[in-house]
Order: structure tokens, then C-alpha cells, then sequence
């Protein structure tokens, strides 16, 4: 196995099973339900890869495509949509299970609440679903950039009435950043990084993730036998772990982990298993921003820890290659428009299968002709120009 191929595998066996209920069917139906109160709520699709999939000796390739959610071009609009409209709902002393869209608009609603800005750190996708839901909910939103973030990923958050700005800091100095602004100005924090004393909405964010996977979850015709996602900082991971955990108790998909090599905080902490979180710092330059997080969400952490098979750090060109090939998939086959971080674990999946290296990791991970594998494509091309120097000019090719 390739040294930028790493893995570490635990055991079902022995390992202590937390409580899922707040991620299990009936929850993460009623979170759906509110997403669904949004007038611009649809469905996204789960598209079936089955000529790409015998090409690349499998059995079936799902992947929900983001790309179309809300008309944002990625999902992270859902957890923070949740987490916004469980604030505003607990402060005027109602619960997110009995409340709309049209009840949180309301003039009733506005004038019990007053006016309120939610602030945030993002690569982008994050940033502008808060962005975008502020504006929603006629609220105001604040949104802070890690350096070497996208122009394109910032026009796009100011578009949706945020103040948005590029800092010279990596992504977690900028979260603690936008955690200081919101305690000396009375803002509310609104990330998916939890620690102690910031935990409800982080949850929240969780919770909110969770209407992909019972989306995808009511889509299937099939149990699928893998399940790969990507991970920043785990929230997204975790969420989606904790749901299909959830459903299928004692017989869950085996579960794989992917991050780059650059930011694989979720990765380390597996690996030295002491108890304690091991981060990343410095630049985490790699092509997959959304994925360039280098402090693990401990309520993430907790179930992938418990209910997690596999863990995955890989190089750039994974999912470079995945985006290439998502984009031009076996004949029959639909296109897909995917990002950097969305494209992270197809474009794994397909390196694994095609690269005689990568036999060993191929048998351990027990990905043949039988195996029905679901990956979430996160994002679209929220950064065109960068997209364009990968699938266009054959960036980040293999090496």
C-alpha cells in the first residue's frame, strides 16, 4: 500500500454503542418535515452510477448529488438552516417540531424576537447556507474566511446579504475568531465545531445534515453494503453514521472515513484511539477546502468512534479523479457535477478499484463485484474557475 494510503480499522466487535435517538428515523423525518416548510424545498437526487460502477468492478455505485439543494449548489445550507430555526423557535418558547418557515417570517415572530446576526467561519458552502437562511428569515448574518478561500465562494456569501471577509487565518483560528466576535458583540455562533459550553447547536447543525441521509435512506431501492463520507471536522460524518446506524442497529453498511492528507484531524484521533482529539495546525493546503479542518467536532467524533468501520487519509488526486470521472461517467450513465470535498470518496472509491497498488486496500475494505457503495457529493462547483483547472486542464493528476 501506497505511504499517502493510509488506514486504520476498527473492530464491531466490543465497542460501546451510544444513544442514537436523536438521530434515528422518527427525528430525522421531522427535521425533514421542517426543511420542507421552506418553499424552495425539493428533493435532491440519488443517482444511480450502475455502467460506472461494472466498469470499475462493483456492483453499484449511488450517489446523492447536493449540488442541487436549495439552489445553493451544496448541503451545508440544511445544518445550518435547523440549527437557525431552533434558536429563533426556543427563544420565542416554541418547538422546532410544531414551527414553519412562514411561522419564523412572521410578524409575530419578528417583533418577539427583534433583530438578531448569526456568525460563522467558512471555507464557503458552510457561510453561505447561514448567509442564505439570516436573509431567509429576515435576519443578519456575519461570515469569516479562512486565507486562500475562493473569491468566487465569497461573492457568492455577500450575494445572500451577509458581511463577508477573507482573514489571513487558517480555519480554526478563524472559528475562534468569529467565536470572540460573537461574545464581546452578543451574536450568536452558528458552527458545526462543538467544545464544552457550545454544544446545542452544533447538535443541532448535526441534526439538521440529517434529511440528506433520510432522503437518500427513502430513495434507495437497496441496502447498500458501503457507506464512504468525507470529513472536515466530522460533523456531516457524524451525522449521517448516527442515522444509518440507527436504522439498521446490529447489520449497518460498513462505514469508511475520508480525509486528506493534509487535514486528517478524524484520521489521527482514530489512529492514537487514547481517548483525547489529535488536530491538524498550520496551512492544510489541500485542494479539498471543505474538507481543511484540522480540530475534530467532539459530537462527532463520539459516534464515529462507536459506529465508524474505517478510516482514510488519502492524497489531493482522489478526489481531483473523482471529479473527472463524475463528470464523465460510463456511457448510460448520469453526469455529475462535482467539487473537491464532494467528489473525496467516489473519487477514492474509483482509485482503489483501478490501482493494482492498491490491492491490499481494495481486499481490506471488501469493495468487489457484490459491493452496492453510497457516497454523498457534498458540493457542486462552487468554485468554477478552480473546477475548470481540474477537469479542464488535469490539475492534480495522479502521481
Amino acid at each position: 500500500m501506497k505511504e499517502k494510503f493510509k488506514l486504520v480499522q476498527y473492530s464491531r466487535q466490543g465497542r460501546q454503542k451510544g444513544n442514537l435517538r436523536k438521530f434515528c428515523l422518527g427525528n430525522a423525518k421531522k427535521v425533514q418535515e421542517f426543511h420542507s416548510s421552506f418553499p424552495v424545498y425539493q428533493k435532491t437526487p440519488l443517482i444511480s452510477l450502475k455502467n460506472t460502477a461494472k466498469e470499475l468492478g462493483l456492483g453499484d455505485i449511488l450517489i446523492k448529488d447536493e449540488s442541487f439543494r436549495f439552489g445553493l449548489n451544496a448541503f451545508k445550507v440544511l445544518g445550518g438552516s435547523f440549527a437557525i430555526g431552533n434558536f429563533m423557535a426556543q427563544k420565542i418558547g416554541e418547538n422546532i417540531d410544531d414551527i414553519t418557515y412562514n411561522e419564523l417570517i412572521s410578524q409575530e415572530t419578528r417583533k418577539a424576537l427583534g433583530e438578531m446576526t448569526f456568525v460563522t467561519a467558512t471555507d464557503g458552502n458552510h457561510g453561505r447556507g447561514v448567509a442564505w437562511t439570516a436573509r431567509a428569515l429576515k435576519q443578519k448574518s456575519v461570515v469569516y474566511m479562512p486565507k486562500g478561500s475562493a473569491k468566487e465562494r465569497l461573492d457568492n456569501i455577500l450575494s445572500e446579504g451577509a458581511e463577508a471577509f477573507i482573514t489571513n487565518m487558517n480555519y480554526d483560528d478563524a472559528v475562534r475568531f468569529a467565536h470572540k466576535q460573537a461574545e464581546e458583540k452578543g451574536w450568536i455562533m452558528v458552527q458545526d465545531t462543538a467544545w464544552a459550553g457550545y454544544e446545542d447547536i452544533p447538535l443541532w447543525i448535526m441534526q439538521g445534515y440529517g434529511t440528506m441521509a433520510y432522503e437518500a435512506y427513502t430513495q434507495m431501492e437497496e441496502k447498500p453494503t458501503h457507506i464512504f463520507l468525507q470529513a472536515g471536522v466530522g460533523s456531516m460524518a457524524g451525522a449521517v453514521t448516527a442515522f444509518f446506524a440507527a436504522i439498521y442497529e446490529g447489520d449497518c453498511p460498513l462505514i469508511t472515513i475520508v480525509e486528506p492528507n493534509k487535514a486528517d484531524c478524524i484520521y489521527r484521533t482514530a489512529e492514537a484511539q487514547d481517548g483525547e482529539l489529535h488536530c491538524v495546525t498550520g496551512e492544510m493546503d489541500t485542494i479539498m477546502a471543505g474538507l481543511a479542518c484540522g480540530e475534530p467536532c467532539s459530537i462527532g467524533w463520539e459516534i464515529l468512534r462507536e459506529y465508524a468501520d474505517n478510516f482514510i487519509s488519502c492524497p489531493d488526486y482522489v478526489a481531483a479523479q473523482g471529479m473527472r470521472i463524475l463528470g464523465n461517467p460510463a456511457k448510460g450513465d448520469t453526469r455529475i457535477i462535482s467539487g473537491e470535498s464532494g467528489a473525496a470518496t467516489f473519487g477514492l472509491v474509483a482509485e482503489i478499484m483501478r490501482n493494482p497498488d492498491l490491492k491490499e486496500l481494495r481486499e481490506k475494505l471488501s469493495l468487489d463485484k457484490n459491493a452496492r457503495v453510497l457516497c454523498f457529493s457534498t458540493e457542486g462547483d462552487t468554485d468554477k474557475e478552480g473546477y475548470q483547472s481540474i477537469v479542464w486542464d488535469g490539475a492534480y493528476s495522479r502521481i
